[in-house]
């Protein structure tokens, strides 16, 4: 039997998504250290205490604006694990999800970062970051899938390892990067001027390292890189990606939209 919301029960749901919104065009535009609970609650034309009905400290409403875009780049996942590709170019369009998401949704990438940082996670309420996890964990679950498809058709070998220590390598090094681009003059100052052509090589040469079939020939073809980014983004992504918006494997300023 599937159990209906009342009313009321709507209402608040409603108005805790006003809240989260609200939230992240702040992030947006503020940034982090610009988040405040009675201007964000007076955006949205309610008393500071209604806000603090739905969220107990800044912490949870944080945490709650993360958990509301995990649900959102889950779906750029979906797309990948749901699709016809191979399961070496699936773990390819992992990397080319994350990395147009974090160009989509810059505000996520920094916030996530910061709400899982000791101070914050341990002042947040348990419900709040038990709503995080459980929203992440799809994200996890679909890497896995692929990981064990490959090793099921010979693809890959297991050597007696779980599926998910073969992505954990990749997932670091996605968020290294995705950490050097948002600092801000670290990557000047070492003339390295395309992040997400050198994260994405470094995938191939990880995965070819794995002996994941079919292995790439020349992993410094940058040519041969260019052409696979650009199917993976107009098979899995062609509404997300434009001209001016697809990935482009130079250096690029981050900037909200």
């Amino acid at each position: 039997m599937i159990k209906t919301r009342s009313g009321r029960e709507q209402a608040l749901a409603e108005r805790e998504k006003l809240f989260i919104e609200a939230t992240r065009q702040q992030l947006c535009n503020e940034g982090l250290l610009g988040i405040q609970m009675a201007a964000i609650a007076r955006s949205c034309n309610f008393a500071t205490g209604t806000l603090y009905h739905h969220f107990a400290s800044k912490e949870d409403l944080l945490i709650a604006v993360c958990t509301e875009l995990t649900g959102t780049r889950r779906e750029y996942f979906r797309r990948v694990v749901e699709s016809d590709l191979n399961t070496r170019d699936k773990m390819v369009g992992f990397a080319v999800a994350y990395t147009l998401f974090a160009q989509h949704h810059p505000e996520h990438f920094r916030l996530e970062q910061y709400v899982m940082t000791e101070v914050v996670w341990q002042a947040s309420s348990t419900h709040r970051r038990e709503q995080l996890m459980e929203a992440t964990m799809p994200i996890g679950r679909m890497v896995e899938e692929v990981v064990s498809a490959a090793i099921a058709q010979g693809d890959l070998e297991s050597h007696d390892h779980a599926p998910l220590t073969f992505s954990s390598g990749q997932w670091a090094m996605s968020m290294g990067m995705h950490t050097l681009i948002h600092a801000e003059g670290v990557l000047d100052m070492y003339a390295l001027n395309d992040p997400y052509r050198m994260l994405l090589r470094h995938i191939q040469l990880q995965l070819n390292g794995m002996n994941w079939q079919p292995l790439v020939e020349q992993p410094f073809d940058d040519a041969a890189l260019d052409s696979k980014v650009r199917q993976l983004c107009e098979s899995l992504f062609g509404d997300l990606c434009s001209e001016h918006s697809c990935i482009k494997l130079e250096r690029r300023k981050v900037e909200a939209e």
